[in-house]
């Protein structure tokens, strides 16, 4: 419950608490405040129990954390029955953006690089490469540039 509490956190909440209800009253304070938690719980846990009762014994494994949208979309993608753990495992997303960054700066990746050094020396290098770069089609002397009717 207070795991992102520090240290430096929890001694000026406890100056603050001497400070504003004074030391005198501070424990019978505490005891409220611990006393009205305990209860607070006990009725959650009364509440969460009356609602598996009402579900039925087909909810018995039922958890109220499940009904958290992260929860429960991790659980269900943990599950081996989709064989996503496969896909997860076979994609390796660093060599795929390395691959993408080499293809748009016009150099060869590593791995294409071993696979075009087989095809070097059958004279055909470049071919397989595609051209990335931006240019611009010119039309021209004689030829009109596309009329679009639309933007007219």
């Amino acid at each position: 419950m207070f795991n992102d509490i520090g240290p430096l956190e929890l001694v000026t909440i406890i100056v603050l608490a001497v400070l504003v209800f004074g030391p005198d009253k501070l424990p019978k304070v505490i005891q409220d405040v611990t006393r009205t938690v305990r209860k607070i719980r006990e009725f959650s846990e009364s509440a969460k129990q009356d609602i598996r009762e009402e579900l039925g014994p087909e909810f018995k494994d039922f958890e109220f954390e499940d009904l958290n949208p992260k929860t429960f979309i991790r659980k269900q993608l943990d599950n081996d029955e989709l064989g996503l753990k496969e896909i997860r495992n076979g994609f390796d997303l660093k060599t795929e953006m390395a691959e993408v960054t080499d293809a748009v700066h016009g150099r060869e990746s590593e791995a294409s690089s071993s696979s075009s050094s087989s095809a070097s020396s059958s004279g055909s290098a470049s071919s397989g490469r595609i051209d990335m770069t931006k240019k611009p089609e010119e039309p021209g002397k004689d030829e009109r540039p596309p009329f679009d009717a639309d933007a007219t």
